[in-house]
C-alpha cells in the first residue's frame, strides 16, 4: 500500500503520524491529531479527519466520528463542542478539556450521565492514579466536574449533585525547576546549529519576555513594538486575557530580525512568526521555504530533541519553566510583586482590579522587573559559585 497523501498530514521523529490543522483550521475548531505508528492505521484516522474538514470547508455539518446514544455523556459533549460557549473559551481551556476527555471516553461516553455514581467514579479515578499518574488524574477530573455542570444546564443530570465532589483529588506538586541564562544561551545556539531556527527565537524570546510558551509560539508581526528604548512584543495574554509587555535583548533582536530575513516570505500581519523546521532547499535551487506555525505538541516534541541533544537524555526541565526562571531572577534582584506581575502578566500582585486601573500595561514596571533580573541573575550567580566552592571543600 502507497504512503498516503493529504495535505494536513506529517510525520515526526521519522515514525510518528500526525494530522496538523491551519491556524484557520483550529479557529474552526479542529486541533493537532496524533494518529499513532506512521502507517494504514494511522492514514485511516488522518484521512477521517481530513474528511470532516473538507466538509465543514464546503458549507455542511461534518460527520461525526463516533455516535453516541441520544442523550449519553459523549452526545452531551459532542453537543456542548458545537455550542458558542465552546467556541468562546480560550485555545488552553478547549486544549485542556479535549485532553481530559480522552481519559472520560473510554469509561463512561456511552452512558447517561444520571448513571455515573461515586463507586463508578472513584473505582476510574483509582485506576487513573494507578496507570497515569497524579497529574492526568487530577485533570480529569477537572474536565468531568466542568462537563457535569454543562450536562446539568441540558437536564440530563440534577445539578449540584456531582458525586466527584466526593472524591478528594490527589494535588500535583507545583514545579519548581528553573533555567539559568548560560543554558538558555546553550540551548539556543544549539537549536539554531540544529536548524530549529524558529525554535531558538521562541527560547530567547520566552528567557527575555517571561512569555508562556502559547504566548511566544503565536507571537504574529502585529504584536511587535518599539519605543525609543526597547524592542519586543505587545499581547493579551491567551490564558488570563492580562496585557502584558515583552522587551527584548539587543541580542534577541538580532536573532529575531535575522530569522525573518531568513524564511525568505513576507509574513502576514496576523500570521505566527516561528515556525518549525522547515528549511529544505526551494524550488530550482531558490531560497529554503518556512515551516508550518508551531503546535502545542510539535513544540514539545521539538524542545525535547533539542534538549536531549544539548543536555542528554536526563535533562527533564521543560520551556515552560523558563517563565518561572525570570520570576526568580527578579525576586533574587528585588523587584516588588507589583513590578513582577507587570511584567508577567497576571494578578500575582493580589490586586486585580487595582492593576487593571492603574497599571494596564506599565511599561516604567516592565523594565523595573528586567533591570532586577539583571541584579538578581549575578547574585544568583554569585551564590551557585560559593556553592560550588563549599561543595569542593567539602570533598
Amino acid at each position: 500500500m502507497g504512503k498516503i497523501k493529504l495535505k494536513h498530514y506529517v510525520i515526526r521523529k521519522g515514525k510518528y503520524g500526525y494530522w496538523l490543522p491551519t491556524p484557520k483550521m483550529v479557529e474552526a475548531g479542529f486541533r493537532c491529531i496524533s494518529c499513532g505508528i506512521d502507517g494504514p492505521e494511522a492514514w485511516t484516522i488522518a484521512r477521517e479527519w481530513e474528511d470532516r474538514w473538507q466538509e465543514l470547508r464546503k458549507g455542511r455539518e461534518p460527520s461525526r466520528l463516533h455516535v453516541w446514544p441520544k442523550d449519553s455523556i459523549g452526545d452531551a459533549f459532542a453537543r456542548y463542542r458545537r455550542m458558542d460557549a465552546w467556541k468562546r473559551k480560550p485555545p488552553r481551556t478547549r486544549e485542556d478539556r479535549e485532553r481530559g476527555w480522552t481519559f472520560i471516553e473510554p469509561y463512561f461516553a456511552d452512558l447517561p450521565p444520571a448513571d455515573i455514581t461515586l463507586e463508578l467514579l472513584d473505582d476510574w479515578y483509582g485506576r487513573l492514579l494507578r496507570v497515569k499518574g497524579v497529574d492526568i488524574a487530577y485533570r480529569a477530573v477537572k474536565t468531568w466536574r466542568s462537563l457535569y455542570n454543562v450536562m446539568a444546564g441540558m437536564k440530563l443530570c440534577p445539578p449540584g449533585s456531582d458525586p466527584s465532589q466526593a472524591i478528594r483529588r490527589q494535588t500535583p506538586p507545583p514545579r519548581h525547576q528553573t533555567w539559568t541564562a548560560g543554558e538558555a544561551v546553550r540551548m539556543v545556539k544549539g537549536a539554531w546549529r540544529a536548524g530549529y531556527r524558529g525554535l531558538a527565537c521562541i527560547i530567547a524570546v520566552a528567557w527575555d519576555t517571561s512569555f508562556s510558551p502559547v504566548d511566544v509560539r503565536t507571537l504574529t508581526p502585529a504584536q511587535a513594538m518599539q519605543t525609543a528604548q526597547e524592542w519586543g512584543f505587545l499581547i493579551a495574554r491567551s490564558k488570563s486575557g492580562e496585557a502584558a509587555v515583552g522587551t527584548l535583548s539587543s541580542r534577541t533582536q538580532r536573532l529575531v530580525l535575522a530569522y525573518v530575513e531568513s524564511l525568505g516570505v513576507t509574513l502576514l500581519d496576523d500570521a505566527p512568526i516561528f515556525r518549525s523546521r522547515g528549511f529544505a532547499p526551494g524550488p530550482k535551487g531558490g531560497r529554503p521555504r518556512a515551516g508550518v506555525p508551531y503546535t502545542k505538541d510539535s513544540l514539545v516534541d521539538d524542545f525535547a530533541d533539542l534538549r536531549t541533544l544539548v543536555f542528554g537524555t536526563s535533562e527533564k526541565r521543560r520551556l515552560m519553566d523558563m517563565r518561572r526562571s525570570g520570576a526568580v531572577e527578579a525576586n533574587a534582584g528585588g523587584a516588588s510583586v507589583e513590578a513582577i506581575s507587570a511584567k508577567m502578566g497576571n494578578s500575582m500582585d493580589g490586586n486585580k482590579g487595582l492593576q487593571k486601573t492603574y497599571m494596564p500595561v506599565n511599561l516604567a514596571a516592565v523594565r523595573s522587573a528586567d533591570a532586577s533580573r539583571r541584579k538578581g541573575r549575578k547574585l544568583l550567580g554569585l551564590e551557585r559559585n560559593e556553592y560550588r566552592k563549599l561543595k569542593l571543600s567539602a570533598e
